[in-house]
């Protein structure tokens, strides 16, 4: 036996022995369950064994839905506001991420936060997110509604008086015709997976030590299965390069069912049809598999309210 928890109160999800005092463990995989004397009489002279100390010790937790594909890409450049509890705490921690991000990279805050957790009650302004990082494109996710730029950000895209709004969004301009950092997501999205998919990509190893340690947060917080529900500007294969290589190096810490998300609005049959000639629903191993198609089929049907 590998590991062995003892002195426990181990719910176990089994209806004839619902909670036990210890667990083996062998291989990465439950071998038995017991009493601690039971479990204990079963160690070996390199067994780890660990005294639970009464502390309650559940199954693994599945998330029904997440991007953990996408969002490992560049978690390592992500900013999270969770629970910050002013916006001038949030524009300190902002200032701190854009001092210590390479160039030509962004900093992301995508989301986890709201303006209302603030003691201001208000979003932050731009003059702020622009005297924190006057030189990093930032990137601000407002839920799913809207979305802030710095201008250093808008430079980074090329936006001007010229710039159009695209299908999906609106580009929110000034009297004088200028963007002024604001993009708005109607009637969908689209113009919020766009406008981030066009920041610089991470180099291969840069996305996979991203995705490695995005992986073992969500362990630290229990969860170790996940749906992966695809997501705009996610195409397959090309951005399922990294986390295909984590499994056949053994080194996925989650176990992954992942759906394939339609990504041009009129084309939705031809990218199914293209999928289905790479791979098949099922495919994959224990760790790694296709789920099918989700979370958007067609983008016609998409249900998107601000």
């Amino acid at each position: 036996m590998d590991t062995i928890l003892y002195n426990g109160r181990i719910t176990t999800q089994d209806p004839s022995h619902p909670e036990v005092a210890a667990i083996a463990v062998s291989e990465g995989r439950v071998a038995a369950i017991g009493t601690s004397d039971e479990i204990r009489a079963l160690a070996e002279p390199f067994t780890r064994q660990i005294d639970l100390e009464h502390r309650r010790v559940i199954p693994g937790l599945n998330d029904s839905h997440l991007h953990v594909i996408r969002a490992g890409l560049f978690s390592n450049l992500e900013l999270r506001w969770d629970g910050v509890p002013t916006i001038a705490e949030a524009m300190s921690q902002l200032k701190d991420q854009a001092a210590r991000t390479p160039p030509p990279q962004w900093v992301r805050v995508i989301g986890g936060w709201n303006e209302f957790q603030f003691a201001e009650g208000r979003m932050p302004t731009f003059k702020e997110l622009n005297a924190a990082a006057p030189d990093t494109p930032v990137f601000l996710l407002h839920l799913y509604d809207s979305a802030m730029l710095n201008k250093a950000a808008i430079h980074a895209l090329g936006m001007d008086k010229n710039t159009p709004n695209p299908p999906g969004g609106v580009v929110v301009k000034d009297q004088r015709g200028n963007p002024t950092g604001l993009l708005i997501a109607e009637p969908n999205a689209l113009i919020l997976y766009s406008t981030i998919a066009n920041a610089p990509k991470l180099s291969m190893e840069d996305q996979l030590n991203s995705s490695r340690h995005f992986m073992r947060e969500l362990n630290r917080f229990g969860v170790t299965s996940v749906a992966d529900a695809g997501g705009g500007g996610q195409n397959y294969p090309d951005d399922y390069a990294v986390v295909n290589q984590l499994e056949q190096a053994g080194h996925l810490t989650l176990r992954i069912a992942y759906s394939l998300f339609a990504q041009n609005s009129g084309e939705e049959l031809n990218d199914y049809t293209r999928w289905l000639d790479m791979t098949k629903p099922g495919a994959g191993s224990d760790l790694l598999r296709v789920n099918g198609a989700g979370e958007n089929l067609a983008w016609s049907a998409a249900d998107f309210e601000n």
